[in-house]
């Protein structure tokens, strides 16, 4: 782990919301938003049904001082949209690698804000990575036009694991060269 490279999280700044560290309360959102069984199957992690415990542990996890990912809310409060409209995190791979990985509530879904959240946290590189790889599920092709968005460009296929799938799902892997 590089643990040497904890820090506080920046508060990032979108257009119409912040990306601002998780937060205890944030809990019954993210709750909410996951228990969505479409949302849980368009992750590697989300279990579907979501156990008692998994969001709180979640957060918990994300504000840890050992993390190894760091998890931003799109808080939307300060626009007049809801506190939390889905999160973006990065992953340390290496000391200059880190891998994105995003998803916002269904109701938000073709508004923008995932793409909007992505060009964000890779405008503001906050783990100051030289290289920025993703993946999405080869049946989500909107969560691939998010990354190619924010300028992703395609490196090949694999497959992982869907906790709330119960099995190997095929993916499309996104790399990003910094400058």
């Amino acid at each position: 782990m590089f643990q040497d490279q904890i820090v506080a999280q920046p508060v990032i700044e979108a257009e119409r919301f912040i990306l601002r560290p998780l937060r205890r309360s944030d809990a019954g959102l993210i709750a909410m938003y996951t228990a969505d069984r479409r949302l849980a199957e368009g992750t590697r992690a989300i279990p579907h049904p979501l156990p008692p415990g998994a969001t709180e542990a979640y957060i918990a996890r994300a504000q840890g001082e050992t993390r190894a990912e760091d998890v931003w809310a799109l808080d939307g409060s300060g626009h007049g949209l809801a506190e939390v409209l889905g999160v973006v995190s990065l992953t340390r791979i290496e000391a200059d690698q880190s891998e994105v990985g995003f998803w916002v509530g269904a109701g938000f879904w073709n508004t923008g804000f995932a793409s909007e959240a992505v060009a964000a946290l890779v405008a503001a590189n906050p783990h100051r990575s030289r290289t920025l790889f993703a993946e999405v599920f080869q049946d989500n092709p909107g969560s691939a036009r998010v990354l190619t968005n924010s300028g992703f460009e395609y490196l090949g296929d694999a497959e992982c694991w869907s906790v709330a799938r119960g099995a190997r799902v095929p993916t499309w892997t996104y790399l990003r060269k910094m400058v």
